[in-house]
């Protein structure tokens, strides 16, 4: 009983020291999103559809890398459980080389073809002049993303979560800096509007990088590599790798597709009716940062139970997190319900965006609980495992069968209001967890993807 109750104190002390951490740090950069969208809301609602839609290309690029590194995270969580050093820095260098190639053709995208981006989400001439600025600059800072992406993801996976979340914070408050200094016009700099907010925030970002570099090879941690250690790769290494990561690759390029046909979706009801997705998605995204905080502490754990051949371990913890992600959601939906009036309110925009979403948002507080337990089987439990096609599978069942389908009629055929349309979409999420508790205790989520190579 003892010994039962002390590896539950282990459990619950790890979880926390990675939990809270990747909360934070997913709090700090999605506060870096709405401190944009507030600033920049103060020049009109022109400016919010503006940055907000330029984003969604970022969005793209950002769920690519996040696709990416999740599933080299994987590995990565694995080799630390059975402490292979060399092979962690080979997955590191794999991760860095790939993202890098996929981000200099997302910056090409931006830099050569803006107009085309802005144009396929909005028909608003403004909105795409706006946005084109936006992209322009901000388009520099991909690159400098996928380096920073893949140190974080990979000091998360050896137990490092804290410093991640620090250089986040930092970022944050780079950005917010450079955000009231350059959109506003303040220490004599010009009043640069949005031009203003894509510069602060590729100078947020180079910063970011800056310091994850620098305090990971001061310190000499694992992921202190040399050159000649992160290109030392095999054919048939690569091959064991790519083949388990691409469908989480492709999980999330769908499903963050997806999420940008929503966009395109309710772009065709009217601005008002985009800015009010926009703000409403801001602040859902601050308050379902301890979904993925907590998924991704379970990729973590789970995945070092799995390299080390404790595979028991692996289902009890699975069991534990579920449980967790349960009770938080609950906890965050109430939150969320008596909170939302008075966040959406702060935002200078008008009466009907305001109130259509304060719906969606205390809509979204009752769907929390299964969003949260949605989250943890596939960012954290199956992924854990090295079952990613079946949450590729379970994924893009919800997205592409559910919600696109009904967010497109909605706004098309049947001109429902926009907080109606986006309620219903959150059916997905019904749909999705219908699939996970089968697959759970089925066990076939349970793969050692370390133990040969």
């Amino acid at each position: 009983m003892e010994n039962s109750l002390d590896n539950k104190r282990r459990f619950y002390k790890t979880m926390l020291s990675l939990a809270l951490p990747i909360m934070i740090q997913n709090l700090i950069s999605s506060s870096l999103n709405m401190v944009d969208t507030m600033m920049i809301g103060k020049l009109g609602e022109a400016q919010i559809a503006s940055v907000g839609l330029a984003n969604q290309f970022y969005f793209l690029f950002s769920l690519f890398i996040f696709g990416l590194n999740s599933g080299c995270a994987i590995f990565i969580a694995q080799f630390w459980g059975k402490r292979d050093i060399k092979s962690i820095r080979k997955v590191l260098g794999l991760c860095i080389i790939l993202g890098s190639i996929g981000s200099i053709f997302f910056t090409a995208v931006a830099l050569i073809f803006p107009e085309k981006v802005m144009s396929f989400f909005t028909k608003d001439s403004t909105v795409i002049s706006l946005g084109v600025d936006y992209l322009k600059i901000v388009g520099w800072s991909y690159i400098v993303t996928a380096i920073s992406f893949a140190f974080s993801f990979a000091s998360r996976s050896i137990g490092r979560a804290k410093l991640p979340m620090i250089t986040s914070a930092v970022a944050l408050i780079c950005n917010t800096v450079f955000n009231a200094i350059l959109i506003f016009g303040k220490l004599g700099f010009p009043v640069l509007g949005v031009k203003g907010a894509a510069i602060a925030t590729l100078i947020a970002r180079i910063i970011e990088m800056a310091l994850i570099l620098s305090v990971t090879y001061i310190r000499k941690t694992a992921l202190a590599g040399k050159l000649n250690e992160f290109c030392d790769l095999s054919k048939e290494f690569i091959f064991n790798i790519i083949k388990t990561i691409y469908p989480v690759v492709i999980n999330e390029i769908f499903w963050s597709l997806g999420i940008t046909m929503y966009s395109v979706a309710y772009a065709k009801i009217s601005t008002n009716a985009l800015a009010t997705f926009q703000i409403a998605g801001t602040v859902q995204n601050i308050f379902t940062v301890a979904a993925f905080g907590l998924a991704n502490a379970c990729a973590v754990m789970i995945g070092n139970e799995i390299g080390a051949n404790r595979e028991e371990n692996a289902m009890t913890f699975a069991k534990r997190f579920i449980k967790v992600s349960f009770s938080l959601g609950i906890i965050i939906g109430v939150l969320l319900f008596i909170f939302s009036s008075s966040i959406v309110s702060m935002y200078n925009v008008s009466t009907e965006v305001i109130r259509s979403a304060k719906v969606i948002l205390r809509v979204f507080s009752f769907v929390m609980p299964l969003r949260m337990i949605t989250s943890l089987f596939i960012v954290g439990i199956l992924r854990s495992g090295g079952d990613t096609k079946y949450s590729l599978i379970l994924e893009m069942s919800g997205v592409w069968l559910v919600g696109v389908p009904i967010a497109f009629l909605g706004a098309l055929v049947f001109k429902l209001p926009i907080e109606l349309i986006v309620s219903l979409v959150y059916l997905e999420e019904i749909v999705k967890i219908s699939f996970c508790f089968p697959r759970l205790f089925s066990k076939k989520w349970i793969r050692n993807l370390v133990k040969d190579i």
